[in-house]
């Protein structure tokens, strides 16, 4: 029997997927961190941060696709290792896994990724409802006229300027909530959901 194995089923295959497992957690927990922050930012009106946020999220996002590329690799190999079909849930391989440690290592990985993505998705939630109110309920249409501090119109000049001006902020918090919004929607996370038997 070579180093590493037990019985029928070799563990080398484990080891690696439990690492990527590993890492595919902390990237969750990190998109978690930042879907918190950018909400945060939302709630408190910071809409010229939202650029940031959403950009902090983007960028997890993409590590975590290609964690979960890799892990997908490491699970159809063991998968068939372990005498499974290449696109076995984690579920399955946990099911077959050899006596050991691996059987209880492979169970909580499901239980703490399915913990943070139930987060996820809850915090995704609260971010899109927030980010769909936006900051215009609180904002004149574009392009209105508003009246000066004692009640009278303002003059023609200085309304256009203030409307320029208003416009084009109201135009960038718009783009900001909408990069913000298209970034939150992506977190949805299909893949791992399939591989964690949620679908």
């Amino acid at each position: 029997m070579f180093a590493g194995q037990t019985g029928e089923c070799g563990t080398v295959g484990a080891d690696e997927l439990s690492a990527m497992l590993w890492r595919e957690r902390r990237q969750l927990e990190l998109l978690l961190y930042r879907l918190e922050t950018q909400l945060l930012h939302v709630r408190a009106g910071n809409w010229h941060w939202l650029k940031f946020a959403a950009a902090d999220v983007e960028k997890v996002l993409e590590n975590l696709r290609f964690d979960t590329l890799a892990r997908n690799i490491e699970s159809s190999a063991l998968a068939i290792e372990w005498h499974l079909s290449a696109n076995a849930t984690l579920p399955m391989i946990a099911s077959v896994a050899p006596p050991g440690i691996w059987p209880e290592l492979m169970q909580e990985h499901h239980r703490e990724l399915v913990l943070v993505l139930k987060q996820v998705e809850t915090t995704a939630a609260a971010n899109l409802e927030a980010l769909l109110t936006g900051p215009q309920a609180g904002n004149p249409p574009l392009g209105s006229v508003q009246p000066g501090d004692d009640g009278t119109p303002a003059a023609p000049g200085a309304v256009a300027e203030a409307d320029t001006a208003d416009d084009v902020m109201l135009l960038a918090e718009n783009a900001n909530i909408e990069r913000a919004l298209a970034v939150t929607r992506d977190c949805s996370l299909p893949l791992l959901k399939e591989f964690l038997g949620l679908e």
